[in-house]
């Protein structure tokens, strides 16, 4: 949520950040501002009211001891109450438009962000050279089929088209992945963390993804009395809701917490040519990075996650750059997002493994999420994320990336200790 402050004193600049994001916000803004104004003249006007009942109140005692008619001090108690009443009814349908606009405005980009979508992303360094081959390479899909790793075919016949089946070394690979991204996150300091699958609204109303993307998620039906929840997209929406409606410490923070979760995404499944196999798919495995910071060291948090997530696929040996996005690729709740890219080299291009997000105080402000300096002041903390890793395009890049001309394919050596080989034949 934004600062209903920045909006009122800086119109102009809060206007044309969210127009460098692809959002014509003036009808919404001059709303916002309309309703601000008319929210305060009513809590204005109610308080007095409310002040004048009480004076009014206190007379009662006085008027009953000189034996003074009490009709009228009743007749104004009653008609100041019913003025009190209204003007609450009013004040409730003011703030809950109010309310419904704010949430529904997207963070403000950086200043720095270029605007535009993904035509103006910008690589900002690379890492290693491009696979070469003296040899007709595989794609993964034919890779994982020959090597007995994944099962498309029942994954699909369980649960439909973008859905999969890990089988035998490709289990044991991927567990060997998330383990590597575990024990490297423990290393640096981070507090694992077991989340729901299961989420109520207000986690993603926190982190930004709803009301505007409800209906991208996975909801559970529930029956009476229930409360409603949904399937997790990422663990960043159970995370970034840790510490919601709460008042931490300044000496408390940083917080930083990681969480393997599988994702369940609706959004997901593509029938491109070049995005078959795992690269996109309803539900896939992730481990998630959040920070909690102060904000004077949020720019610190930020190149410390993309930093992880960098040394995460320097360890896997992979080619990749680190790309910065431009305003409007970034998601609703983000401020500043860099994206960590490897090539998979059956698709001709990159493919995101990591995205690292500043989400500013967007998610504080929405989470009631606060810090209490040490000298007595109260404000906004700022929340981060960053995936470290999702497996869904990490596992095939490394096939691809890793396979020889027999057909067998070498293993990283940060995951031989994991499955106790070097490398993975193919079925006979």
């Amino acid at each position: 949520m934004l600062d209903i402050k920045l909006i009122k004193e800086h119109t102009g600049e809060v206007l044309q950040r969210l127009k460098n994001k692809g959002k014509d916000a003036e009808a919404e803004i001059s709303r916002i501002l309309e309703l601000d104004a008319e929210r305060r003249e009513l809590i204005g006007k109610s308080e007095k009211l409310k002040a004048e009942q009480n004076r009014e109140s206190k007379l009662i005692p006085q008027y009953k001891k000189e034996g003074k008619d009490m009709a009228p001090i009743f007749s104004k108690l009653k008609e100041l109450a019913d003025s009190v009443k209204e003007d609450g009814e009013k004040l409730k349908k003011v703030e809950e438009e109010y309310n419904a606009l704010m949430l529904t405005l997207p963070n403000l980009p950086d200043p720095d962000l270029l605007p535009g979508g993904k035509e103006n992303n910008r690589p900002l360094r690379y890492f290693g050279k491009p696979h070469e081959f003296d040899f007709k390479p595989k794609d993964h899909v034919e890779l994982c089929t020959d090597l007995g790793l994944i099962d498309y075919e029942r994954g699909a016949k369980l649960s439909g088209s973008g859905f999969w089946v890990y089988k035998g070394m490709g289990a044991r690979l991927e567990w060997a992945l998330l383990n590597y991204f575990i024990d490297t996150h423990l290393k640096d300091g981070y507090e694992f963390v077991m989340v729901p699958h299961m989420l109520g609204y207000e986690c993603g109303q926190t982190a930004g993804q709803f009301p505007k993307f409800s209906d991208e998620v996975y909801w559970l039906e529930s029956a009476g009395e229930e409360r409603r929840r949904f399937m997790l997209p990422t663990a960043e929406t159970a995370l970034v809701s840790l510490h919601r409606g709460e008042l931490l410490n300044e000496e408390d923070l940083p917080k930083k917490y990681f969480s393997y979760t599988p994702c369940f995404r609706r959004e997901a499944g593509s029938y491109r040519a070049d995005e078959r196999g795992m690269v996109r798919g309803h539900q896939f495995n992730k481990v998630e990075m959040v920070q909690y910071t102060l904000p004077e060291n949020s720019d610190a948090a930020f190149e410390e996650l993309v930093t992880k997530a960098e040394n995460l696929v320097k360890g896997l040996g992979f080619h990749f750059r680190t790309v910065k996005l431009a305003a409007e690729d970034c998601s609703a709740s983000m401020a500043r997002t860099y994206d960590i890219e490897i090539q998979i080299p059956s698709m001709n291009g990159y493919k995101e493994v990591s995205s690292v997000s500043n989400a500013r105080d967007y998610q504080a402000r929405r989470g009631m999420m606060r810090v209490k300096r040490s000298d007595g002041r109260i404000e906004y903390l700022h929340t981060l994320n960053g995936s470290g890793l999702a497996t869904s395009r990490i596992l095939p890049a490394l096939v691809e990336q890793n396979q020889r001309a027999d057909g067998s394919v070498e293993v990283p050596e940060v995951l031989r200790g994991y499955l106790g080989c070097s490398e993975i034949f193919p079925k006979k």
